[in-house]
């Protein structure tokens, strides 16, 4: 299962290679990611094509406060799954989901969702205080979310992350440390492996075309 998942990224990317070569004289765009589903013109016109967008969430961040799909109404957000005494790749995934934060912190086209795979253990306060350890002090930037075990591994399988209990495992977890990148319409945009230098600078690479993308949609100027 998490070999799957492992090359989700890469597919990805030779996704947007090949939307981009195909199409060199317009402009550049991420492929939405996910199976759409294409529905045919009764009158015999152009098919319908509905993309796929993330599931319905209700989640609770480290700040208490309950957070849906409409809190990021308007922006685009970088989603990843962790938990909070992950000995294995979660460090060194936040760090780099860091960088990023970083970077786009006081740009309201961008926010940032980690979901704790390990909510028995990952309350409120342990979020909270993990949290202001990465030095992240503003909880309606980035969001450290918890829900029910259920329902944050559905979530997973639908942002392409494999995630699981798995008691040999370090920490009792297998996951992989995919980003996934969503747009202001709720689509799926990109993934990223984190763990890979080379798949972190694609994802800064990308994120400009998405945010021209926004702006084009909302009639204003792409910004640097």
């Amino acid at each position: 299962m998490l070999r799957r998942f492992i090359l989700l990224p890469l597919l990805a990317a030779s996704l947007f290679s090949a939307c981009t070569d195909s199409a060199a004289d317009k402009p550049a765009r991420l492929p939405i990611l996910g199976e759409p589903d294409v529905r045919a013109d009764p009158n015999g016109g152009p098919n319908d094509t509905i993309h796929a967008t993330a599931p319905a969430f209700r989640l609770t961040n480290q700040a208490g406060q309950v957070i849906t799909n409409q809190t990021f109404a308007g922006q685009a957000y970088i989603t990843d799954f962790f938990f909070a005494t992950c000995p294995g790749i979660c460090p060194k995934m936040q760090g780099e989901l860091l960088k990023v934060y970083n970077k786009y912190q006081a740009d309201q086209r961008i926010a940032f969702l980690s979901l704790t795979i390990d909510p028995a253990h990952d309350s409120i306060p342990v979020l909270r205080d993990y949290a202001e350890r990465l030095g992240v002090t503003d909880p309606r930037r980035w969001h450290f979310a918890t829900t029910d075990k259920d329902t944050v591994f559905q979530l997973a399988r639908a942002y392409f992350t494999a995630a699981e209990p798995d008691k040999s495992a370090p920490g009792g977890f297998a996951h992989n440390g995919t980003f996934a990148l969503v747009d202001d319409q709720g689509h799926i945009r990109g993934l990223y492996d984190s763990l890979n230098p080379k798949e972190v600078e694609r994802l800064f690479k990308e994120l400009p075309i998405l945010f021209a993308e926004m702006d084009e949609r909302k009639g204003g100027v792409a910004r640097q």
